[in-house]
């Protein structure tokens, strides 16, 4: 048997595998929308932490594409031992505060909430584990009517920030 008879069904392989690389990466385009009843989560994302950081913020930009307000009543993420969800707004004096929401977000009938920083945005305390750049961690989203709603946040770079065009809460995330 000569050295080409041996390439030949590598080079075939090979060939094979780049022509399937388009379809593979189909999923991994769609994986960071999320779906229950009429609630779409699009785009879950985190921040990379410093070092020796406790805390971390996540966004995510919420649809309800029903007829009736559903609300937002709880999160939970595997990298902390406590998440909350807040608000952070500028009082009067234009001092930033924020604080839980421990009634949740409401979610209007035929509307959408984005979830971002300066706004309404979840906190992951008691971090078991920082969230690092490329990194994916698994979180669960409540809702009253719709029920639980699994996700999977991307970590971002620290200072990402939404960009605009791929839904209000989306993070610049370079690809």
């Amino acid at each position: 048997m000569n050295i080409q008879a041996l390439r030949l069904p590598h080079l075939l392989a090979g060939a094979a595998l780049m022509a399937l690389l388009p379809v593979a990466n189909i999923p991994m385009a769609q994986a960071h929308d999320f779906k229950s009843g009429d609630i779409e989560v699009d785009h879950p994302w985190s921040r990379e932490t410093p070092p020796g950081a406790r805390v971390a913020g996540g966004y995510v930009t919420i649809r309800n594409n029903g007829g009736t307000a559903d609300r937002l009543v709880a999160v939970s993420a595997d990298i902390a031992g406590k998440s909350e969800i807040h608000e952070m707004s500028v009082n009067e004096q234009g001092v930033m505060t924020m604080r839980p929401l421990s009634d949740g977000v409401e979610i209007p009938a035929g509307g959408e909430v984005a979830l971002k920083p300066g706004s309404f945005h979840f906190m992951f305390m008691e971090l078991k584990q920082p969230p690092r750049k490329g990194e994916n961690f698994a979180g669960t989203l409540t809702f009253e009517h719709a029920g639980e709603v699994a996700v999977e946040f991307a970590v971002e770079a620290m200072g990402a920030q939404p960009e605009s065009g791929h839904g209000s809460g989306h993070g610049q995330h370079g690809g």
